[in-house]
């Protein structure tokens, strides 16, 4: 798999990270999600896993030729508006050893990959859904 790093949200040490690849996908690095509360709310199929990122790591879609990277509907792969204003992301969790090998994760992160229609869907205006309608607190 082949890896073009699109940005990173850093602050203190933290490093959510997006990339686009070859594979017509996004690979989103993020924070691991430990609140037992949370992941029973979701169904987390097996081979999946979730992440936890800054709303403003998607303004990075723009270097992918996207015309605005602000996520204007709530739907898988983006599956919730935490109150402090990130967003958990279920995907594919990423096991490739040549894909983990371009990038750099620390021990309390990990990666998804998520269709890149499905991000690109998300960009569209809502229809009907209210994103804080599906907020969450996160642990």
């Amino acid at each position: 798999m082949q890896l073009r790093f699109l940005g990173k949200n850093s602050r203190s040490g933290d490093c959510p990270t997006l990339y686009a690849t070859d594979r017509d996908t996004y690979l989103v690095q993020g924070w691991k999600i430990f609140a037992n509360d949370l992941l029973m709310q979701l169904d987390i199929r097996e081979g999946e896993t979730v992440v936890e990122v800054p709303t403003e790591l998607f303004e990075h879609l723009t270097k992918d030729g996207l015309p605005a990277g602000e996520i204007r509907r709530l739907e898988d792969p983006i599956v919730i508006l935490t109150p402090e204003g990130t967003f958990v992301v279920q995907g594919q969790e990423v096991t490739d050893p040549e894909a983990l090998a371009q990038m750099q994760i620390p021990d309390y992160e990990t990666v998804v990959e998520v269709p890149k229609a499905a991000i690109t869907a998300l960009l569209e205006e809502p229809r009907g859904v209210d994103l804080q309608r599906r907020a969450q607190p996160v642990v």
